[in-house]
């Protein structure tokens, strides 16, 4: 019999549920999608820095407990761990924070990792301004440091749809690659027709005024955006960027010039990752039009709920409806 329930009037499946804002959630895609593919893919091991409950991965220890590895408090010792199993031929998933991956084992992951087309797949939980304690557990930058490693592919998932589709695909991606994961409750936004491709980037919501270049869970927000706007009459597109390297440039182009003004919308700074890819490849294609930025300043940010911080800097839904009105 299927393990299902219905809340709020919708029936759901195993691992999914409806959250206060009445959004569909699924928990720890992440986990449960790699314990199922594992299943599949004997080759498979995943590994920790003491940060199982936190990455999502507990669904593949208890699954595979001899193919979990927990390293400890050590994410240096993670990568290298990694890398030394990808020698023997496993496909090792890694799972820690993103600002512990980046700003502790940065040189593992360019030389021991990718330099060595090491088959790491590094998932990288809490980027950007999801993480509520602050400074020291805050990735802000994490796109801008792992752009400049060479033979490194880079992806920023929507949602928990996108995902479970990453956490498949990653496994027949050469080399190593970076994944700025979503863990716990995460959001059920694209539809079941959506699928990922590396280096693509897809138009969610095609639109009329405004051109909305997103990416990670930041398109989600652009799609909630969308919608608010419709209602004042401003018919915003949205084109989501789920591969940042290899970066699909031409995708950028053909959606940017059918708009007068663009908005970009990131949960990263606002130099450095999303937003300054799209301008070189808006300038190199001798292309000028106004932009807003939606994203992080060149800053440190205090503690706060996820809520708190977004509102008090300026990322948050009603900033966003704003924007997307006043590039009108």
């Amino acid at each position: 019999m299927a393990d299902t329930q219905t809340v709020s009037g919708r029936t759901r499946g195993m691992g999914e549920l409806i959250d206060i804002a009445g959004k569909v959630t699924e928990i720890a895609p992440f986990g449960h999608t790699l314990a199922a593919l594992a299943n599949e893919r004997p080759e498979i091991v995943g590994l920790t820095a003491d940060m199982g409950r936190y990455s999502d991965i507990l669904p593949f220890r208890d699954a595979h407990p001899n193919r979990f590895f927990n390293v400890g408090m050590a994410e240096q010792s993670l990568i290298m761990t990694a890398a030394g199993l990808a020698k023997t031929g496993k496909i090792a998933y890694c799972t820690t924070y993103s600002v512990f991956i980046t700003r502790r084992a940065y040189d593992f992951v360019a030389l021991a990792c990718a330099h060595s087309m090491a088959n790491v797949k590094i998932f990288a939980g809490m980027p950007g301004l999801v993480n509520g304690y602050g400074a020291t557990h805050q990735a802000t930058e994490d796109l801008n440091m792992m752009r400049g490693i060479a033979d490194l592919t880079i992806i920023d998932p929507c949602d928990a749809t996108e995902l479970k589709q990453v956490v498949r695909a990653v496994a027949d991606i050469p080399g190593t690659v970076y994944v700025r994961s979503l863990r716990g409750k995460v959001p059920v936004e694209l539809g079941a027709d959506y699928t990922f491709e590396v280096g693509k980037a897809k138009v969610l919501r095609p639109g009329r005024d405004v051109g909305i270049i997103s990416t990670g869970y930041m398109t989600s927000r652009a799609l909630d955006a969308a919608k608010v706007a419709q209602d004042a009459g401003v018919d915003a597109g949205v084109l989501h960027v789920g591969t940042i390297k290899p970066f699909d440039a031409t995708s950028v182009i053909e959606f940017a010039s059918r708009f007068e003004r663009l908005i970009v919308a990131e949960n990263h700074k606002t130099s450095g990752g999303l937003a300054s890819l799209v301008v070189e490849a808006l300038y190199e294609a001798g292309i000028v039009k106004p932009m807003i930025k939606i994203g992080l300043a060149d800053s440190f940010f205090e503690c706060g709920s996820q809520e708190y911080l977004e509102a008090k800097y300026g990322v948050d839904l009603p900033r966003f409806t704003r924007a997307i009105i006043d590039a009108q």
